[in-house]
């Protein structure tokens, strides 16, 4: 009987000290030594239905490169109160990336995207954080009944933390961001995705349709990079696999993210599917010797494997230089007219393509309020008659054709007392 008591004395002693150790170990692993415990990053907003001015402080506990960044949002709140406004549709989401001196022809992007559109823009702006606070004192500036239409968040610039400076030198500074925006923007479904060089001719409206357009394979679309594979460049130098006849160009880009998160994509590194997030690291490493245009290329490798997913739309909504420069040879945008001019090779900025920068001018320069017929159309196509001596100027009324109607609906819906 005493070995009895002894046996339990001793198994009672046990579980005490037992217990002691795991509730000591409990509270001490809950206090930061010297400060340094761990930092929470910020979740990107959860919109629509997010507030004006009011950032998420709420994170999640993942420590994941994409979920350390900085996020600024309009710093007032909605007109009529602090709540959410209540709209039949939900909000487009349009994405674009700013480095370097790219500070003023986004934001004409933005202008030309915010004035035309007749739904409701959610604005996500990658920028470097030298830039955030001219891009929120710009925007801010902006009269009411413009910034009635659109929200923003003006992100840091993100990318995984061992690989950061080589994705962020990948052809152009930053532009390679737009491949972990479906890593970044977790909340958001879809998101329309423009390079800074983008001008809106009609309302975003028309671009993000296609969504409804996709059928069930399909996760983004694209324009094709030519329509005449002659003078094409990628069935002409390419040096890795690029998708279709003449390859696309990503930089006006459809993104139905959440497809895009759960989608096993064929490659040809593994024999089984891999995950957005686990394609884009051993795509840059097997080929980044032997790709010319950065994140284009890795988006034409991957969509070469993943035809089926890509879903393509005309050169009319993607209308670059090349599309002019040998003549013309955009059929669509013949038809009827530019939709979306595209000024990359910065033509907006030097004096090799004036029709293209005569565009980007006369949009810079109009001002919120004034008609748009007499300040900004008329005084465009005077402009674009002095360009005709060059085989794009001599395309000139594309570029007004669809401008004309989409400047003709500002002026109906244009407010009284402004």
């Amino acid at each position: 009987m005493r070995r009895y008591i002894r046996a339990l004395l001793l198994c009672t002693v046990f579980a005490v000290f037992s217990g002691l150790f795991v509730y000591s170990k409990l509270v001490y692993s809950d206090v930061p030594v010297g400060g340094n415990g761990p930092k929470r990053g910020f979740s990107p907003p959860r919109v629509p239905g997010g507030r004006r001015g009011a950032a998420d402080k709420t994170g999640p506990q993942s420590q994941h490169w994409y979920n350390r960044y900085i996020m600024r949002q309009r710093g007032q709140a909605e007109a009529g109160g602090g709540g959410v406004q209540s709209r039949p549709d939900p909000a487009m989401h349009l994405a674009v990336v700013a480095c370097g001196d790219r500070l003023e022809e986004t934001l004409t992007m933005i202008k030309s995207a915010v004035l035309f559109s007749i739904k409701h823009i959610y604005l996500h702006i990658f920028a470097e954080d030298q830039l955030h606070a001219s891009f929120m004192e710009a925007l801010e500036s902006w009269p009411g009944f413009i910034c009635s239409k659109f929200n923003y968040t003006v992100y840091s610039i993100s990318f995984p933390s061992e690989n950061a400076a080589e994705w962020k030198k990948l052809f152009k500074p930053c532009a390679s961001q737009r491949l972990f925006l479906p890593l970044i923007l977790k909340d958001v479904e879809s998101v329309v995705y423009v390079d800074s060089d983008i001008l809106f001719l009609q309302p975003v409206d028309r671009l993000w349709e296609f969504l409804s357009q996709f059928n069930s394979s399909q996760l983004a679309a694209m324009a094709p990079e030519h329509e005449e594979p002659r003078i094409a460049w990628y069935n002409r130098f390419a040096r890795h696999p690029f998708y279709g006849r003449t390859g696309i160009n990503s930089g006006v880009m459809l993104m139905n993210m959440t497809r895009m998160r759960s989608f096993f994509f064929k490659n040809d590194m593994t024999s089984v599917g891999l995950r957005w997030e686990e394609l884009l690291m051993p795509l840059l490493q097997k080929y980044k010797l032997n790709i010319t245009w950065g994140d284009q290329d890795l988006l034409n490798i991957i969509f070469s494997h993943n035809p089926e997913c890509l879903f393509e739309f005309p050169c009319r909504w993607n209308y670059r230089p090349d599309h002019c420069i040998y003549g013309s040879n955009c059929a669509s945008a013949e038809e009827d007219g530019i939709y979306i001019l595209h000024g990359n090779r910065g033509v907006y900025h030097d004096r090799k393509q004036p029709a293209f920068r005569a565009v980007y001018e006369a949009i810079r320069k109009y001002s919120f309020g004034a008609d748009p017929v007499t300040s900004l159309l008329e005084p465009l196509e005077e402009e674009l008659i002095k360009t005709t001596y060059t085989y794009c100027g001599k395309t000139h009324p594309l570029f007004t054709k669809k401008l004309a109607h989409s400047l003709a609906d500002v002026n109906r819906k244009a407010p009284s007392g402004r």
